[in-house]
């Protein structure tokens, strides 16, 4: 049985995922496609060229279709869930991380707030990350709309009554992937104070075993309440209306960002310099815990993110031809040009942010880099096809949310196995074209998002490890979210 994650390539004969797709749901979001829409100021013409060799011939339902079988979100409580009850227990919040994983720490305390019915303060936001980002909660999310939509679920306020202001608080450092029963017991930390704070929120609560009310109102609160502020979810709107004026287009979240490379080690085909650059980054951020990597091992392993050369590679086998759209939903590409040239090469019609939008639209989101993670979250969930080029925060978030909206296409390249493919090209034992093409698309025949449960733990692991090989909820909710027509 192949592994889930990409077992490598014995020889140039294909690997099969063991689990064939299940199904897909219908969509819930529908985007106006304003057709006659221009690409504002920075309008580029479409570029329509032969490719260097031919491709591999692909139906446009293979290349843009999606099907969820049925399948489609389910989130109404059980007939046994009631309103949340009166409670004097506060419950405040330091979300951590970047977007993505305040985002999902957002809605796990929300789901703590309910397991020990305790009032929930906004939660303050992550000001010392990498980032940077001065946003408050309500300049990145819609804060009235956000306590409104769960007022059924959980009680929420922008701040603490005055009279607890002052209060001594507890302090308690929730363990990671928790179940139920931790947080029953948890409920003794309100008996000697009326206020508890928490200083990390990302994944404190389990994928797995929780009560069908709590992973429902999860997905709630990620999907239907936790909307992005206005000025975010406008120009949202409009930079998707420009890029579908011209088509359908692809959302490539490229992490090939100085962050990324550093954190995970990844230097192949940097210069020495450049690999150096990145290791001292590795040293001096002291929440990175793991320093001595060793890049070679890390790509091999599909541990690495592609390359922005490999990415082009990898899309002209899929069939995409050279006059495909692509929403490039990146932060800086480490190396600029250096790198990004070959990609844009394959694919000219390659646009970013500050080309669909002006220089005033962009103004306002200016070294805000969480309200900037958020555009692109937006267009990425609103695309024809998803394609993550590393699995983080990010990444896993959109597949749960196309997941969600009736499992849009999403793309999942396995890195491992091409890894090894570009490496023969490398040797040139293939080359380019419909024999590559071929091995490609059959490698990734059902890792399109197609419906299916969520993955469990890999086999042997145990304790934490365990809960760590498992498939994030939020990377797909099935089956508690996803039900089949008719079931619920």
């Amino acid at each position: 049985m192949a592994n889930r994650r990409g077992a490598p390539l014995p020889t140039l004969r294909l690997r099969r995922l063991a689990r064939p797709p299940i199904s897909r749901c219908a969509c819930l979001l529908v985007t106006s496609t304003a057709a006659l829409l221009v690409l504002s100021l920075h309008q580029i013409a479409r570029v329509d060229l032969p490719s260097p060799y031919p491709p591999l011939q692909v139906s446009n339902d293979q290349l843009w279709g999606s099907n969820g079988y049925g399948y489609h979100a389910c989130v109404t409580p059980t007939y046994k869930y009631i309103a949340p009850k009166e409670s004097d227990r506060y419950m405040t919040v330091r979300s951590n991380g970047g977007l993505n994983q305040m985002r999902t720490g957002i809605c796990d305390m929300i789901a703590v707030a309910r397991l020990v019915n305790a009032t929930l303060v906004i939660p303050q936001l992550d000001k010392r990350s990498f980032w940077q980002d001065t946003s408050t909660f309500k300049d990145i999310f819609n804060e009235p709309g956000f306590i409104k939509a769960l007022e059924g679920d959980v009680h929420i306020v922008s701040d603490l009554p005055e009279s607890l202001q002052s209060a001594p608080r507890a302090r308690k450092h929730f363990t990671s992937w928790s179940g139920a029963s931790y947080y029953e017991d948890a409920k003794e930390l309100w008996k000697d104070h009326k206020v508890v704070h928490i200083p990390k929120s990302d994944s404190r609560l389990a994928n797995n075993g929780l009560p069908i009310d709590i992973q429902r109102l999860r997905c709630r609160c990620l999907y239907q309440a936790l909307c992005f502020s206005d000025p975010i979810e406008d120009l949202g709107k409009k930079l998707v209306e420009r890029l579908k004026s011209r088509g359908k287009f692809i959302a490539l979240h490229l992490r090939y960002e100085k962050d990324m490379l550093a954190f995970t080690g990844c230097t192949y085909g940097l210069s020495e310099s450049e690999a150096e650059e990145l290791r001292i980054m590795r040293e001096r951020t002291s929440h990175w815990k793991v320093k001595d990597i060793n890049s070679t091992e890390q790509r091999s392993g599909g541990n690495c993110p592609l390359t922005p050369k490999e990415v082009g590679m990898f899309l002209r086998a899929m069939g995409y031809t050279k006059s495909t759209w692509i929403y490039l939903a990146a932060g800086e590409i480490y190396g600029g040009d250096k790198y990004m040239s070959k990609l844009k090469s394959y694919f000219p019609n390659l646009v970013s942010k500050e080309v669909l939008a002006t220089k005033e639209e962009l103004e306002k989101f200016k070294n805000h880099a969480s309200q900037v993670a958020a555009l692109d979250y937006k267009i990425s969930v609103e695309s024809d096809v998803f394609i993550p080029s590393h699995s983080g925060n990010m990444a896993r978030a959109v597949e749960g949310h196309r997941r969600f909206l009736g499992h849009r296409k999403t793309v999942n390249p396995d890195r491992r196995g091409l890894v090894e493919l570009f490496g023969l090209l490398e040797k040139g034992e293939l080359m380019e074209g419909p024999k590559l093409s071929s091995l490609v698309t059959e490698m990734h025949k059902y890792r399109q998002g197609a419906p299916r449960k969520r993955y469990s733990s890999l086999p042997g692991s145990k304790g934490r490890a365990r809960a760590r090989t498992e498939e994030s909820f939020y990377e797909n909710p099935f089956p508690e979210c996803i039900c089949l027509t008719g079931k619920h």
